[in-house]
């Protein structure tokens, strides 16, 4: 995946472009000091991932990730956690705190590697809704999935991918239409990125909750509907 880094410190750029070299599946093509010189590059370029800081002078990372309309897939990198629900909200794929750890920074992009794949090889999409599955067209198959099996549904621009134990499944749809279709008593919208099954929720807390193994944030706007909807009418209290 061809990639560039986006940030304004110069011992930032050298730390990322270093773990980028360890990645065989990274091809560095551009480091840049600031959002306007990216801008740039990405109109005339073609790039699949964007390590992106917040913090930089002239105009955010964030700022910046609304100005584009056909993005690569972006990682946050930044000194500040504060902004992770913000930067779900608009998409990224993953965030990373600095300092940023080696195997954190390959977690992130196997994530982006995998949906770049997903994306490139997209020949699925959602054929019909029965009472307790979907069914789902896949390389001329329609594969089965019920609810029961779906862990969380994961919202990227203008496609989804069904998370399950045993596959995943990407389809061009928005996240709104595919909640729509969903029984309300078993999925919840907790972000602008994520449905979840709120039957394999396993904890929740302050600013996510642990679906499986798998944390994912709620957002603000939707916190307080899924605690009353979906927590606090099953509470044991004293």
């Amino acid at each position: 995946m061809k990639c560039i880094i986006v940030d304004d410190e110069p011992l930032a750029r050298e730390g990322m472009r270093l773990n980028v070299e360890e990645v065989e599946s990274l091809e560095l093509i551009g480091t840049f000091d600031n959002a306007m010189q990216a801008n740039e590059f990405l109109t005339n370029n073609e790039v699949d991932v964007m390590f992106l800081d917040i913090q930089m002078p002239g105009m955010t990372g964030l700022d910046f990730i609304k100005t584009l309309k056909n993005s690569p897939i972006i990682i946050i990198t930044t000194a500040y956690p504060q902004f992770a629900l913000e930067s779900f909200d608009l998409d990224v794929i993953d965030y990373l705190v600095k300092p940023i750890r080696i195997e954190r920074f390959i977690k992130a992009v196997n994530k982006a590697k995998e949906y770049h794949d997903l994306k490139s090889g997209l020949k699925s999409h959602i054929e019909s809704f029965e009472e307790n599955y979907i069914f789902v067209k896949s390389d001329r198959k329609y594969v089965k999935i019920f609810f029961s099996e779906i862990n969380y549904i994961e919202g990227l621009k203008d496609y989804v991918i069904i998370h399950t134990d045993k596959i995943k499944i990407m389809t061009a749809m928005n996240l709104k239409t595919i909640h729509n279709k969903l029984p309300e008593e078993i999925f919840a919208r907790v972000n602008k990125s994520f449905i979840i099954n709120i039957n394999h929720i396993k904890e929740i807390d302050s600013d996510y909750v642990v679906i499986k193994d798998n944390e994912v944030p709620i957002g603000r706007i939707y916190k307080d509907e899924f605690i009353e909807k979906y927590v606090n009418k099953r509470l044991i209290k004293r």
